[in-house]
């Protein structure tokens, strides 16, 4: 909190808390996962919501919930089918988390989340700030929830000008949420402060005119709004040349392969192939890759389309060619699983932008020569 007495910043807490409060009966967002008391239902959003946007997240919060409207039927069901109902949600491995809690809370919790931040860690795939969400916002914790929005909230309120990465500015940015925090309904604090940065104290050219703190906040008073919070220079992120081989049989089917669990896209399905190493050609990368991955040796023939795709951490472009077996029978050598597919067939599997934007590019459900 800002320097002055004790008595002057319990009073200004109290006046923050409560503008933010008053501001929020008024303008908060009308969100599904806000309409429930359910902790199974405040738990899947949150995982929902992690590095993703809320009008994203909407569509597949509600198919999810039809599909899997409870702990046990989430931990009841396949991997192969979670990974098909977050389809295009991207970070995968959130989807595997929550499949593994889920199976972790049926087995050893009885079915019930849990209340504590302390216990909702030790679960797969939920990390601080989830674990003070769902505490507060399921259970009515007082506890604060940091995420982005309430993190840029925090340093323009106050002014913190360090970097956020650092480790002394979030333990800062903590302390003061803790004491902005009110005992009454926590969880709705926490979810008017996520707002009010989605919403006002946006990254680029905030609504401070319409702001209910904006005559407390200190970087409007210092002029220093646009440039909080600091941020680092941002790293250029590697890229990486990947190739897959489009195989068919002479029934017109294709060969599809499932990734192993772990690691980036776990369990989706794909074309074989691999990344670039080195100073391989493309198609050296692609022989090498199958040979890997299936055994049998491919004969490389044109190339069918090109999908330029980003990721978190690195940029990638996948070109994928048609290709002949030359010798041998494909085998799960580093991949889960096999399959020959009709084209037409393939929406029943999970499989990752990327690979979507190759199957549009090919259009070889009429073309299978």
């Amino acid at each position: 909190m800002v320097a002055g007495s004790a008595a002057e910043n319990v009073a200004m807490t109290h006046s923050i808390a409560k503008k933010i409060l008053r501001w929020y009966e008024r303008h908060q967002r009308d969100l599904p996962w806000r309409r429930t008391g359910d902790p199974y239902a405040v738990w899947v959003s949150e995982i929902m919501l992690q590095q993703t946007q809320v009008q994203t997240v909407l569509p597949f919060y509600r198919r999810f919930l039809a599909q899997f409207p409870t702990v046990q039927s989430l931990a009841a069901a396949s991997m192969d089918e979670v990974l098909k109902a977050w389809e295009n949600l991207g970070y995968y491995s959130r989807a595997r988390h929550l499949h593994a809690a889920a199976n972790e809370i049926v087995k050893h919790g009885k079915g019930l989340l849990p209340s504590t931040e302390e216990e909702l860690r030790l679960l797969p795939g939920i990390g601080s700030y989830t674990a003070a969400a769902i505490a507060s916002i399921a259970y009515g914790r007082k506890v604060p929830a940091l995420d982005g929005n309430v993190r840029r909230v925090l340093c323009r309120l106050f002014a913190v000008q360090e970097p956020l990465d650092r480790h002394r500015t979030q333990g800062r940015l903590r302390r003061l949420a803790e004491e902005l925090v009110p005992a009454r309904d926590p969880g709705r604090f926490n979810q008017a402060l996520m707002d009010l940065g989605a919403t006002v104290c946006t990254p680029r050219k905030p609504a401070c005119a319409t702001c209910p703190l904006r005559n407390l906040c200190l970087a409007a008073i210092k002029g220093m709004v646009e440039r909080l919070p600091a941020k680092n220079k941002p790293r250029s992120l590697p890229h990486k040349e990947l190739t897959a081989a489009i195989l068919l049989d002479r029934r017109g089917r294709v060969l599809v392969v499932q990734r192993p669990a772990s690691g980036l896209l776990g369990g989706l399905w794909k074309f074989p192939g691999g990344t670039r190493n080195g100073t391989e050609s493309l198609q050296e990368c692609l022989k090498r890759a199958v040979r890997e991955e299936l055994g049998v040796a491919v004969r490389c023939g044109k190339e069918l389309a090109v999908v330029h795709h980003g990721y978190t951490h690195f940029t990638m472009t996948l070109r994928a060619y048609r290709c002949s077996p030359r010798n041998g029978t494909p085998r799960t050598l580093k991949c889960r699983s096999l399959r020959w597919v009709m084209p037409e067939e393939l929406h029943r599997f999970a499989f990752s932008r990327a690979e979507r934007k190759v199957m549009e590019a090919l259009s070889f459900t009429t073309d299978r020569t």
